[in-house]
């Protein structure tokens, strides 16, 4: 019988894994680029563009689905980083104005420093399975500042959007405890690893990884994407 709540045994399992694998691939993890307003510093150099088999795969979630598609944005992401969270608005608004043309893409890669990131990545893939993915993504980044920094598990609070959502949270138990969601996640982290995903959020424009310094420049790049 699945357990109603996650064990802090299989959630403090699944944050030792993702953070091993993170430190093991990215010495600069947990690194923060993004202000609420003017998206942050730079990264550093760009790698070369990366191939689709490793960008894009055949289980990651499109939030958009354009008729024509003109372009994709790929946003390697963690639920509890502060700079995730705040150009999350900008990314909807885009979303809003280019989804017509641009499909926009979220991978996993949930970061040392953030305990609760591993968790939240496994409540937003246990909802996917219901079709909810979108609607859980929104609700932990809207949420974020209530559990974000905390020190002990959130999977319950995480439970609790669930049921919010109005999902079967019978179902939703069986995902997050299945090994399976674990590894879809950490497949998420080693194509971001391959790729020089060093911290989040870190986009993807039809394979370049972008350089950001303002939401203008962000949008002009998606404006000369879809031309």
């Amino acid at each position: 019988m699945v357990s109603n709540l996650v064990s802090p045994r299989d959630t403090a399992r699944l944050v030792r894994k993702v953070i091993w694998i993170v430190l093991a691939a990215a010495v600069v993890a947990g690194v923060a680029w993004y202000a609420v307003l003017t998206l942050g510093k730079p990264q550093q150099s760009s790698p070369p563009a990366a191939g689709a088999e490793q960008l894009v795969r055949a289980d990651s979630h499109r939030l958009t689905s354009p008729a024509e598609e003109k372009a994709q944005l790929v946003e390697f992401l963690d639920f509890e980083c502060p700079s995730c969270g705040s150009v999350h608005p900008v990314v909807e608004e885009f979303k809003a104005e280019f989804g017509d043309r641009i499909t926009f893409v979220h991978r996993h890669f949930p970061l040392s420093a953030h305990l609760n990131s591993g968790p939240a990545a496994l409540a937003a893939e246990a909802a996917a399975r219901q079709g909810q993915y979108q609607q859980m993504a929104n609700k932990l980044f809207e949420t974020q500042s209530q559990w974000a920094g905390s020190q002990q598990s959130q999977a319950p609070l995480f439970r609790t959007y669930a049921g919010q959502l109005g999902l079967d949270l019978a179902q939703f138990d069986a995902v997050v405890a299945d090994p399976g969601t674990e590894e879809r996640i950490l497949a998420d982290i080693a194509d971001g690893n391959a790729l020089g995903v060093t911290g989040t959020p870190t986009f993807f424009l039809n394979g370049e990884k972008l350089t950001l310094s303002t939401k203008a420049d962000f949008r002009q790049k998606l404006v000369d994407a879809v031309k």
